[in-house]
């Protein structure tokens, strides 16, 4: 049997995918998956997926014709996620400019590197939507925004923006011991479009270490989940309920356990 989700790159279960992976399986989703150095085959698409994922997975590994098809599949009512990464949207290596997939996203992706690597602090913040939206809601972004360590710059064209990533420098401690920073860069974070019948989601940061920075920690208790073949991870509580939410969105999924 075909599994709903078809998970693509973040190197392999054994690293970097064990944390997506493992929120997957903590949520009930079966998923298929293919390494990141492992073109996509006709085989992975011939039936239609709930949800396509893409995650530090170069776009010369999915040929412009299965491009075409799964952008199809999105039209007619699937769900389509970009993760940022270093092999995403552009990066290095990443190439997703200018390719079928790319050009659905809703966002302008550069035809030059668009990492951003942060040693200053960089926190995700809310934009006004975020209050209400599925993805977002029902979590603390306000009083506890997390923080990232890296992204990939985009700017949105016809997708909304819900998260900000607002990267902050010039920090100064006084001799009482106060912290004061000014904002020198803010660049999207999330952005959520509709496509024919599906919706599509871009994440600019990335879901595993070290773009992912405290963002993996985020929460005030811990999750445990590990997914078949991966190891086990254990992250923030506030993290693990927006990816499950994020990704529950994106391909009208249910938690089957949580």
């Amino acid at each position: 049997m075909t599994a709903e989700i078809l998970y693509c790159g973040d190197t392999e279960l054994s690293g970097a995918a064990c944390y997506l992976a493992g929120l997957m399986d903590h949520a009930g989703w079966s998923f298929d998956y293919v390494p990141s150095h492992i073109p996509l085959t006709y085989y992975s698409i011939t039936h239609p997926r709930r949800l396509y994922i893409f995650s530090d997975y170069p776009a010369m590994q999915a040929k412009p014709e299965l491009q075409h098809q799964i952008v199809q599949h999105v039209e007619a009512g699937a769900g389509l996620i970009m993760i940022g990464g270093w092999e995403s949207f552009h990066g290095l290596g990443g190439d997703w400019d200018q390719t079928p997939i790319g050009q659905n996203l809703g966002v302008e992706i550069s035809t030059t590197d668009d990492r951003c690597n942060s040693s200053s602090p960089a926190l995700l913040t809310a934009e006004a939507a975020a209050a209400i939206h599925p993805i977002t809601r029902s979590l603390p972004w306000t009083l506890h925004p997390p923080t990232v360590g890296g992204w990939n710059r985009v700017v949105p064209t016809a997708a909304q923006q819900l998260l900000t990533i607002r990267q902050f420098g010039h920090c100064q401690v006084s001799e009482t011991g106060e912290l004061t920073a000014q904002q020198i860069s803010a660049s999207c974070g999330l952005a959520v479009q509709s496509f024919g019948q599906g919706r599509v989601v871009t994440f600019l940061s990335d879901i595993a270490p070290h773009w992912v920075g405290g963002f993996v920690d985020w929460g005030d208790q811990r999750v445990t989940a590990q997914a078949a073949g991966a190891p086990a991870i254990e992250v923030g509580n506030w993290y693990a309920q927006f990816w499950q939410q994020l990704l529950g969105w994106a391909g009208r999924l249910d938690r089957s356990n949580s």
